[in-house]
């Protein structure tokens, strides 16, 4: 087979209107966002580039801001596990069902890609509002057991009147969404690690005496590691960032780092500071992608 280098021709022809599109429509944005994080304003409407620090500085020292991002972690880290170990069994079930399966299985994981992410969260809103469909539920099964309590003599006034859930506008719903949104970025790159699995290590450990725990902690775990490392952050960094979850579903209650970037840029009007928090999250995702390259260079290096 040739290589690019036999056939420099072809390879820029087919190279060049990628590339062309990536440095227009990415990198140069994102170039100008990073150089704005380098600004001051001038004006209410203008802006100065000076190599300043002063926006990394406030972000960094100032104790709102500070506390705003810890919490923007600890909802990314705790959505993040949610939906580890919800996926891991979601992605089991699809590798090893029968193949005429596999594809309606992988259909129905990546079905609420097909919904616009508003819509989705409005759904979500009609399902954790006071009156919403968790709460009748659950009033419904109240009611019936004061039902049977009066039946049988005792009364409903054992249980009391049914009180609704306050599952809207705070940490659980921003948790509850993120895990929803997120859980399809999490189950596929756990069903490619585990359908690649040689599954007669599953067998050996199995017919050496191994429980089912043991089979998973000693044998699965390990062996599926880069599909939980890709999983975990394809899902956290996207959580990190998320402003339109923690917006609707979580209000003022459960702001999050994106919610304030969000809000330099349009209500503050600044533009500088926005763009220092947001290469914040950007070299938080360098350093996550650069730590997946070590795992994966360390897991080579094993293997040699």
């Amino acid at each position: 087979m040739e290589t690019w280098k036999q056939s420099k021709a072809v390879f820029w022809t087919l190279a060049t209107p990628g590339t062309l599109w990536l440095a227009i429509f990415f990198v140069a944005p994102l170039a100008i966002i990073w150089g704005l994080s380098f600004a001051e304003k001038t004006s209410i409407v203008d802006t100065e580039i000076t190599g300043t620090l002063s926006n990394y500085i406030r972000a960094l020292g100032t104790p709102v801001y500070l506390k705003i991002i810890w919490k923007s972690i600890w909802i990314s880290a705790l959505a993040t596990l949610m939906c580890l170990i919800i996926a891991f069994p979601i992605a089991f079930v699809v590798a090893f069902a029968p193949d005429k399966w596999k594809p309606i299985l992988l259909m129905a994981v990546i079905l609420p890609f097909w919904i616009n992410l508003l819509i989705r969260t409005y759904a979500l809103i009609s399902v954790f509002r006071t009156r919403g469909f968790v709460n009748f539920g659950l009033e419904w099964l109240w009611d019936g057991a004061n039902s049977i309590l009066a039946f049988i003599g005792l009364g409903p006034a054992v249980l009391g009147a049914f009180e609704p859930l306050q599952m809207l506008y705070n940490n659980f719903a921003v948790i509850a969404g993120l895990v929803y949104v997120y859980m399809p970025f999490m189950v596929l790159p756990l069903y490619a690690t585990i359908e690649r699995l040689d599954k007669s290590f599953l067998e050996a450990s199995l017919d050496l005496g191994a429980s089912q725990a043991r089979t998973f902690w000693s044998v699965v775990f390990p062996l599926t590691m880069p599909g939980i490392v890709s999983g975990i952050i394809l899902v956290f960094i996207p959580c990190l960032g998320s402003f339109l979850t923690p917006d609707l579903l979580g209000g003022t209650n459960a702001t999050m780092i994106g919610n304030v970037i969000e809000r330099q840029f349009k209500a503050a009007n600044d533009w500088p500071f926005g763009a220092a928090l947001s290469f914040l999250l950007m070299y938080a995702t360098f350093g996550a992608l650069a730590l997946r390259s070590l795992f994966a260079g360390r897991k080579s290096g094993m293997e040699v």
